[in-house]
């Protein structure tokens, strides 16, 4: 989190002069992250600087978020299914999670009891095969590339992968680590590579999961969400010095990932969803074990098959 003061006003591009009482907390609630929005899935995002040297990154329009409730948990018939197809295009999995978004958004102390049968349906699992394959990653302990797999059949794989988490028979082999060098340091760090069908997976529960947890974060999250980068929260930070920001104080939580309480994690995530099966869905789908003979110290960070997934502060 970055929060941002002043020590004098100054005024910005639009002229204007933040009084004292209205200098808080930086709440991305600004040009560049989509002005009013209280998420940043909730607004158009127009993009105002570059994101690289070349060109400017895409911006994003509206997402169908402000459905009323008649009840906690559910919303009115004029958003439907149908109509949330439609709005993205006859994309299931972009439906699903626009559902999924829309019923956690409405109620946020609604547990989600019956998420697993998501995991494994046909075009979720090709969602995340995409991911994995396009995310080019190494092989895990098992030696299987990519192109082995397909080599194999993604299709045949994917059968057999939605097989084994439909009966609940699924389980992740160990992860391969890896030390890779850290950057502007001398040391390195280790790293968790899971084997691709696990990765898979791993993917597939990101892309249910995922739109739950997105309706709880705060507008000054940028890190590993959707559609935000370190590119959005510079952004905001070059629009908050024209308001007068005078001063910024950075914070970092040393091996901060590898410090996390996993078990309070795990309680963490369990307050949002609840496993039908006889247990939390999310230690069912858990980070795989490392593979035997590597360190026992609860260190390095599971490389998932559409990038890591990491908690955002």
């Amino acid at each position: 989190m970055v929060a941002a003061g002043t020590g004098e006003a100054l005024p910005g591009r639009s002229g204007l002069v933040v009084p004292v009482e209205k200098r808080c907390l930086i709440t991305g609630v600004e040009p560049g992250s989509g002005r009013g929005a209280g998420r940043e899935s909730e607004a158009a995002v127009v993009p105002v600087e570059p994101q690289d040297n070349t060109t400017c990154g895409d911006g994003k329009g509206r997402c169908f978020v402000h459905a009323r409730a008649g009840r906690p948990g559910s919303v009115s018939a004029e958003n439907t299914a149908r109509s949330t197809l439609a709005a993205v295009h006859g994309d299931g999995v972009r439906a699903l999670q626009h559902v999924l978004y829309r019923a956690a958004k409405a109620d946020p102390k609604r547990r989600f009891h019956a998420l697993r049968d998501k995991v494994y349906r046909e075009d979720v699992l090709w969602r995340a095969w995409y991911a994995v394959r396009r995310n080019n990653g190494a092989p895990g302990i098992d030696k299987i590339t990519l192109a082995d797999v397909e080599e194999y059949g993604v299709t045949r794989l994917l059968g057999e992968l939605a097989s084994e988490l439909r009966a609940g028979t699924w389980r992740p082999l160990p992860a391969r680590q890896v030390l890779i060098p850290k950057p502007g340091s001398t040391e390195r760090r280790p790293l968790a590579i899971a084997a691709v069908r696990d990765r898979i997976a791993q993917a597939a529960v990101k892309i249910v999961l995922e739109p739950v947890f997105e309706a709880d974060f705060l507008p000054c999250s940028f890190g590993f969400r959707p559609k935000r980068s370190a590119h959005d929260a510079l952004q905001v930070l070059i629009d908050e010095s024209w308001r007068g920001r005078r001063w910024v104080v950075e914070t970092d939580i040393a091996n901060c990932f590898s410090a996390i309480p996993q078990h309070k994690l795990m309680q963490a995530v369990e307050e949002r969803i609840s496993d039908q099966g006889g247990g939390p869905g999310s230690r069912r789908y858990g980070i795989p074990a490392r593979s035997p003979g590597s360190s026992t110290r609860s260190t390095g960070t599971t490389r998932a098959g559409s990038g890591t997934t990491r908690s955002s502060c």
